[in-house]
């Protein structure tokens, strides 16, 4: 797995979230892209039970199609200090949350998943989906993965270059906050550092939707 990098895209006023998706496939196929095959990240929010006592905890379940036999979880705790325990296992722990519904409860209302089509141009990989919570559309989000590098720091210019190059001014110059401190720890990137963009994304959505 390479360095990616997730971004959302703004919906002009007169289009709609399929409209900008397709406007942004014709682009990147100008570009010499071809698709190969369809994505889906998906997310599903557990809050603790009052009976619990003590803070509140939140348990987000995340699945990448990348990544099929992996389930991705993180536990939130408000603290203090407030801290995020991350958590990669197999299948069989979507069946333990089931389990545990005395403890933590599923909301629903605020399942949220990010699907559209793949694409591959040279040494990238390319990602445009439409993101939905529940059944309402909240936004487009596009994924660019550099294949050759696993160390953000060293890969952020070409990256960079490579994007603006189809989304144009939405890319800034300085490298987006996740990106910033990875490059500070300069660590191995991994694909949990590509569901914690996704979970940040989600996130940022639920807060528009008051949720």
């Amino acid at each position: 797995m390479g360095v990616t990098v997730l971004l959302q895209y703004p919906i002009a006023e007169n289009k709609t979230g399929p409209q900008t998706a397709d406007q942004l496939i014709k682009r990147i196929g100008a570009l010499g892209a071809l698709q190969s095959g369809q994505f889906l990240v998906d997310c599903e929010t557990y809050s603790s039970v009052p009976s619990m006592g003590g803070p509140p905890r939140t348990v987000h379940v995340l699945h990448n199609s990348e990544q099929p036999a992996a389930v991705f979880a993180l536990l939130e705790s408000p603290g203090p200090p407030p801290k995020t325990v991350p958590l990669v296992a197999d299948g069989l722990f979507d069946l333990l949350m089931i389990k545990m519904g005395s403890i933590y409860q599923n909301k629903k209302q605020i399942r949220m998943e990010a699907r559209g089509a793949r694409f591959e141009l040279g040494d990238f990989f390319i990602k445009i989906g439409t993101v939905t919570m529940g059944q309402n559309f909240k936004g487009v989000l596009v994924e660019v993965e550099y294949r050759p590098c696993s160390i953000p720091a060293n890969c952020w210019d070409l990256l960079r270059e490579f994007m603006q190059s189809f989304l144009g001014s939405v890319v800034q110059n300085s490298p987006p906050p996740y990106f910033q401190i990875q490059n500070k720890l300069n660590e191995v990137y991994q694909p949990l550092d590509t569901i914690q963009q996704y979970l940040d994304h989600f996130s940022s959505y639920r807060k528009v939707a008051g949720l």
